[in-house]
This record gives C-alpha cells, sequence and structure tokens, in this order.
C-alpha cells in the first residue's frame, strides 16, 4: 500500500483486502455510483479513491452507509439541480475541496447556473438564484451555520418539498459534512489543473 502526494489513507488493493472490505468494494462497482464518471470508484480498477478508501478501513459501517448515500445521490425527493446544491453549500461551509470539484460538475451538469457556483465558491450569497434555489440555500446556509433553521426558512422547503424533502434536503446535508470531514482529514488533493476554492478561515 502507498498514499499518493500527502494523503494519509493509502489505497488497500483488492488482493489485500479483508473479506468485508471486498464486500464494500464489490457493492460500491455493482452499484449506480460507478456509472456516474467518479474518480473514487472507476470500473475495471482494483481500488478506490477517497473517500471511499478512508471508509474502507471501517468496512461494515461503510457498507451500511454506503445504502444512505445511495439512496441521497440517487433517490432523492430533492430534485437533482437542488439536491447537488445543497451539496455545495455543504463543501463551501467545510472547505472540501474535492468534494466542491466532484459535485460543482454535477451541479452544472443538472443546470445549476455557473454564476451560482462563482458566489458560492467566493463565500458570497449567490445573487440570481431561482425561487427554489433560494430556499434550499436559506435553509441549508442557516443549518449549517447557525445550526438550526427559521420557521420561514423550514416553511419554504416544506412547502416546496413536503415533510419527506425537508427530512431528504437535512441529511444530505449531514451526510456531505461526514464526507466533507474524510476527504479533510485524508488531504484528498484536486485534480492537476483544478482550482481550488478559497480558504474563507484565512
Amino acid at each position: 500500500m502507498n498514499a499518493p502526494d500527502n494523503q494519509r489513507f493509502a489505497r488497500i488493493h483488492t488482493d489485500q483486502m479483508t473479506a468485508d472490505q471486498k464486500i464494500y468494494f464489490n457493492s460500491l462497482m455493482a452499484g449506480p455510483i460507478s456509472g456516474t464518471g467518479s474518480k473514487g470508484v472507476v470500473q475495471g480498477a482494483t481500488s478506490l479513491g477517497a473517500p471511499f478508501n478512508v471508509f474502507l478501513r471501517s468496512p461494515v459501517l461503510a457498507e451500511r452507509m454506503r445504502k444512505v448515500g445511495e439512496y441521497l445521490r440517487f433517490e432523492s425527493t430533492i430534485p437533482k439541480r437542488l439536491n447537488e446544491f445543497a451539496i455545495l453549500i455543504t463543501a463551501r461551509t467545510w472547505t472540501a475541496q474535492y468534494e466542491w470539484y466532484a459535485h460543482l460538475r454535477l451541479a452544472l451538469q443538472e443546470g445549476l447556473d455557473p454564476s451560482i457556483g462563482e458566489e458560492l465558491a467566493l463565500g458570497k450569497r449567490p445573487s440570481k438564484m431561482q425561487a427554489d434555489e433560494e430556499a434550499v440555500y436559506n435553509f441549508c446556509h442557516e443549518l449549517h451555520t447557525k445550526h438550526g433553521v427559521s420557521d420561514a426558512h423550514y416553511q419554504a422547503v416544506l412547502d416546496l418539498f413536503g415533510e419527506q424533502g425537508v427530512v431528504d434536503l437535512m441529511v444530505v446535508s449531514g451526510y456531505y459534512v461526514m464526507v466533507a470531514m474524510a476527504l479533510n482529514v485524508n488531504r484528498s488533493p484536486l485534480p492537476e489543473g483544478a482550482i481550488p476554492i478559497p480558504d474563507l478561515s484565512k
């Protein structure tokens, strides 16, 4: 095993995996994420990239989390454009560089206005949001920064998506905090040529 660059978690190849690790690996390879262009799960590969390689260290936990992640990515009641926007808000809050890089591409593919990503990357409130995007931004930004949600922001999401949508939006935000933590602890690097978002903590 070797960790490229300064990553903390080395790739584990299939011939080095435990039985539980192979279950997780095979589940990912057979699941929907393997067809999305994810650099963490590549068809035909013999190891996983981050964050999956990080979670591989606790494979029983990872396999249970996988099902949650697949629901949030592919079955959520939140429309994909808005779901990816919520993930970007999480990535920006945590300055999770790789999470931002991976999900900005997906958000743009789903129709998010590029100017929204540009302003959000700088820590600004996007100025050209549609009404549903504004509802998601207000809910998620307040949840991340105030650790709660006002009645007005709760009601806006409830009116759009119902109670299940409120829960789906809450949980996708929390799930991708976990992913951001894994990527940041691992020090997962950006691909060559990718532009990092500013570190707003400095």
